[in-house]
């Protein structure tokens, strides 16, 4: 693992990671659904033949080339997925798949993607009880379905992650969750905090202080092995730092879910999982739509442009509003506060509440000493 500082430096020419929206396509009908996917492709998505020069323009970053994550809507809803695959494998880039629940997700399928080199795949489960998922899906029985393919995943050896929404019903079974992948032999869990944006509405949220207590929560997490990664909350790197610097936290709700936790695996493994990985929205992540559309994640709909018309490379590289975004020029408490280089805020968060990409993160609950020393002077 490269450190902090050169990831830094690396993240300002090369995304670590690059989201294709493959498609709208998706069976399901999430509640939290980002894409707001639909039953049918729309007009305008990336051919066969735009699919491999975009395979082409994540090579141009050069090596070591970013991650392509294929998603959707489902990725399985695209009849040539296998053959961009193919195409990516030719060229050297790393491919994992995010594909939905449902009936296009079998043991063949594993098979075929475990064959064609899929790197890993993800697996969406949003609560410890089938009720808490299942209403979260949309599906009935979906919580069933989606413990089966994890297993099928684990079986075939094709590397999965477990991806979890924390919403207002999951908050409370976050231990549980992590029991379960323990169960199930899964040692990457990556936890979405919820944005308003698609089909997630604000009632589905938590409170700041909620967020503080389960951030700070999945840092205990990380003393059971578990490699825990969070998408909108960077501020976990936060968390974690300050643990590591010996900083306890004190909180009802989280001395509950660590009770929990410990309850059901027992006293801690190891210590605090002192790995950073300073990405966030438009650095080191950048995420093109099912058009073509460039964004600076695909929970931050501003648009910087489109790989039909322009290099990939040149929109992560160029782009006036990323640009500002990696040098760190925030609003707010964002804007002054100690772990900007490392945390940064959500940026699509502050779109969602402020239109502003640049302000500060409405979910994080820390004062930077710089404004605390303020407020006493």
């Amino acid at each position: 693992m490269r450190s902090v500082e050169e990831l830094i430096k690396r993240f300002h020419q090369a995304p670590l990671l690059v989201f294709w929206e493959s498609t709208k396509a998706c069976p399901l009908a999430c509640k939290h659904c980002r894409a707001d996917a639909i039953l049918k492709p729309l007009p305008g998505e990336l051919t066969t033949q735009e699919g491999k020069r975009l395979i082409e323009q994540v090579a141009e970053f050069g090596d070591p080339k970013p991650l392509l994550i294929i998603t959707g809507g489902d990725p399985l809803m695209r009849a040539d997925l296998f053959e961009l695959v193919d195409y990516a494998n030719s060229l050297a880039v790393p491919v994992s798949l995010a594909p939905a629940v449902s009936p296009n997700l079998n043991a063949e399928v594993m098979k075929e993607m475990k064959n064609s080199g899929v790197k890993s795949i993800s697996i969406s489960l949003d609560g410890a009880a089938p009720e808490t998922h299942d209403e979260l899906r949309g599906v009935p029985g979906s919580y069933r379905e989606t413990i089966n393919a994890i297993k099928t995943a684990v079986e075939i050896g094709l590397p999965v992650q477990v991806n979890t929404v924390v919403w207002r019903k999951s908050l409370h079974e976050l231990p549980d969750v992590a029991h379960l992948l323990k169960q199930l032999g899964v040692r990457v869990w990556e936890v979405f905090f919820l944005i308003v944006t698609g089909r997630a509405r604000e009632e589905l949220d938590i409170t700041p202080e909620q967020y503080e207590a389960a951030v700070q929560f999945l840092v205990d997490v990380s003393t059971y092995g578990f490699q825990v990664r969070t998408v909108e909350a960077p501020f976990y790197r936060r968390a974690k730092m300050q643990r590591l610097k010996g900083a306890r936290y004190e909180d009802p709700l989280y001395q509950k879910l660590v009770e929990r936790l410990r309850s059901l695996l027992g006293p801690p493994t190891r210590g605090v999982d002192p790995t950073v990985v300073p990405t966030r929205d438009g650095f080191g992540i950048i995420f093109v739509a099912h058009d073509g559309t460039v964004h600076p994640s695909g929970f931050l709909p501003y648009p910087l442009g489109n790989v039909r018309r322009q290099s990939l490379a040149k929109i992560y590289r160029e782009h006036p509003l990323l640009l500002k975004m990696r040098r760190g020029e925030f609003g707010g408490r964002c804007g002054v506060c100690e772990y900007r280089d490392i945390c940064g805020g959500s940026r699509a968060r502050a779109y969602a509440y402020y239109k502003d990409p640049l302000a500060e993160d409405p979910a994080c609950i820390y004062k930077p000493a710089t404004q605390t020393r303020a407020a006493i002077y």
